[in-house]
C-alpha cells in the first residue's frame, strides 16, 4: 500500500512513525534470514498507541512485524514482505516494583540488564539470564521464552511471568494474570503468548517474579582431551545429587575459537569444557563448589575454581561472549537452539563434527548442558552462496537427527524465519493442525508477524 508511512500519522504522532532502516530489516548476526523489506517502522510509546497501530493495520490488510532488541537468532523480527516494523523500545518505563514482595512491573522495552540491575541493588535477582543482556528486551524474552545459563536451576523466562498485558488482533489490549503466583481459573493465555514470537500478540508489559540474591556464585570449570571425558563429567554432576545453578559445556573447535580471552591459561591439549557453578549461602555453596570440584577432577586436564567475585563475574563476561568470538571467525553463523535428551548429549556433539565434515562446513557444539539445549553452529562467509548451501543442507541433516533422539528443534530462540516448515518435523500431524487453529483464532488474518512460527 502507498503512503502507509503517511497514513500513519493519523493513529500516531509524527516523530513516533518513520521510514525502516537497515537494523530494523535483519538480525544481529545478518546470517541466512537475510534483509528483509517493510514500508514503515512505528515507535508506539504506550500500549493504547500499539492497539491504534494494529487496529489500522488489521483494517487495512497491512502486516506488523513486532520488534524488541533485535537480538533474536531465529530471523523473528524481520519482516518478510513489506508491512510495519513495530518497535517496543519507547515501552521503557518501570510501571511498579514492589522489592519486599519480590516482584516488577516493567513494560516489554525494559532491557534484560535494567531488570538484573534493580533487583540487584535490592538484593534480589531475576534469574532468566540469556545473552545480549544491555540489548535484548523483556518483551523479545517472553516473546521467544529466552533462557540462559542458569535455566537448569531456575527455568527459562516463562518461569518467572506471572502476568501478562498484550494488544491482539484487531487491536485490543488484554491482561492475563497479573501480580500473583497461582491462576488457574481460565485456560492457561498467559503460557500461549510465552513463546509465541509475537504471531498472536504483541506483549507490551510483564510482572515478573524476584528471589532473594544468593550469597555467592562459585564456578568451576573442568578441562576435558575431549567429548566422552566431558560429557562422563556431566553426567556424574547429574547422578551426584548436587544441584548446581548451571551446566555448561564448550566443545573443542569453539574452545579454540574463544580460548585467548579466558581468564586463564587452557590447556592447549583440551578438546571439551565444563562450567558448572554452585550458588546459594555462603557455606553451602562452598561446600557444593567443592563437591563440583571432586566430581569434575576425574579425567580433567586442568580444574579453575574462582572464588573472588570478580573473578567470577569475569568468566561469565568471557561465557557471554563466546557467541560473538564464533561469529567473528567467518562473520556469518548458523546456531540451532535444540534439545536433547540429557542421555544424548555426547551423540549431539559428535554428531556436530560429523556433519561439519560432511558438508565441508565448519561445526561446532557449545551451550546449556544442563537441560539439554545446546546450540549446534554452523559457520560460512555471508558473501559464498555456496558454502551458505551446505550449511543449509547440514543443518536439514541436523533437524532429522535431534527429531530422531525425541528432542526438540528450538529451546530459547523460537522458530522464526530461519527455521521454516520445521515444525512439520516434530510435531505430530494432528498436533500441527491445533498449533494453525491456535494462529486462526488469534491472528484470523495471518498479519501478526507473518511466516513465523510455521
Amino acid at each position: 500500500m502507498a503512503g502507509i508511512t503517511t497514513a500513519l500519522t493519523s493513529v500516531l504522532s509524527r516523530d513516533a512513525v518513520a521510514e525502516p532502516e537497515a537494523h530494523h530489516l535483519t538480525g544481529i548476526t545478518g546470517r541466512g534470514g537475510g534483509v528483509g523489506r517493510a514500508d514503515a517502522v512505528v515507535f508506539p510509546s504506550s500500549p493504547e498507541e500499539v492497539a491504534r497501530v494494529m487496529s489500522w493495520c488489521y483494517a487495512n490488510d497491512v502486516p506488523i512485524t513486532p520488534r524488541g532488541g533485535g537480538t533474536g537468532l531465529a530471523g523473528g523480527a524481520i519482516p518478510l514482505d513489506g508491512g510495519v516494523v513495530l518497535s517496543l523500545e519507547r515501552l521503557s518505563r518501570i510501571r511498579q516494583f514492589d522489592p519486599l514482595l519480590w516482584r516488577i512491573h516493567v513494560e516489554a522495552g525494559v532491557t534484560t540488564g535494567a531488570v538484573h540491575r534493580i533487583a540487584r541493588e535490592h538484593g534480589l535477582r531475576f534469574p532468566p539470564d540469556p545473552g545480549a543482556a544491555e540489548l535484548s528486551q523483556i518483551g523479545g524474552n517472553i516473546a521467544c521464552n529466552a533462557g540462559g545459563p542458569h535455566a537448569f536451576k531456575y527455568g527459562v523466562t516463562g518461569a518467572w511471568v506471572t502476568g501478562l498485558e498484550a494488544v491482539v488482533p484487531p487491536g485490543d489490549v488484554i491482561r492475563v494474570g497479573g501480580p500473583i503466583r497461582k491462576d488457574v481459573a481460565g485456560y492457561d493465555l498467559k503460557s500461549l503468548l510465552i513463546g509465541s514470537e509475537g504471531t498472536l500478540g504483541i506483549v507490551t508489559a510483564a510482572w515478573l517474579k524476584l528471589i532473594p540474591a544468593p550469597e555467592v556464585e562459585l564456578p568451576v570449570v573442568g578441562f576435558y582431551p575431549g567429548i566422552a571425558e566431558g560429557v562422563a563429567a556431566i553426567e556424574r554432576i547429574l547422578g551426584s545429587g548436587i544441584v548446581p545453578a548451571a551446566i555448561e559445556y564448550l566443545d573443542g573447535t569453539t574452545l579454540g575459537f574463544a580460548a585467548g580471552s579466558f581468564p586463564i591459561e587452557v590447556p592447549p591439549e583440551a578438546g571439551f569444557m565444563v562450567i558448572a557453578e554452585a550458588d546459594g549461602a555462603a557455606e553451602e555453596a562452598r561446600r557444593i563448589q567443592w563437591e563440583l570440584v571432586e566430581t569434575l577432577e576425574e579425567d580433567a586436564l586442568r580444574i579453575y575454581a574462582p572464588e573472588r567475585p570478580d573473578d567470577v563475574a569475569e568468566l561469565w563476561r568471557w561465557r557471554g561472549g563466546v557467541a560473538f568470538a564464533i561469529i567473528a571467525q567467518k562473520g556469518g553463523a548458523i546456531g540451532e537452539d535444540v534439545v536433547v535428551p540429557l542421555d544424548r548429549l555426547g551423540e549431539i556433539a559428535e554428531e556436530t563434527l560429523a556433519l561439519g565434515e560432511r558438508h565441508g562446513v565448519v561445526a561446532l557444539s557449545f551451550g546449556h548442558a544442563g537441560d539439554g539445549n545446546i546450540h549446534v553452529t554452523f559457520l560460512h562467509v555471508p558473501e559464498d552462496e555456496a558454502e551458505a548451501e551446505r550449511v543449509h543442507a547440514a543443518t536439514a541433516e541436523l533437524y532429522d537427527f535431534v527429531v530422531g533422539l525425541n528432542g526438540s528443534l528450538a529451546g530459547e530462540h523460537g522458530v522464526g524465519w530461519l527455521k521454516r516448515g520445521a515444525l512439520e518435523k516434530q510435531l505430530d500431524p494432528e498436533a500441527l493442525v491445533l498449533h494453525r487453529k491456535l494462529k486462526q483464532v488469534f491472528d484470523p488474518k495471518g498479519l501478526l508477524n507473518p511466516g513465523k512460527k510455521a
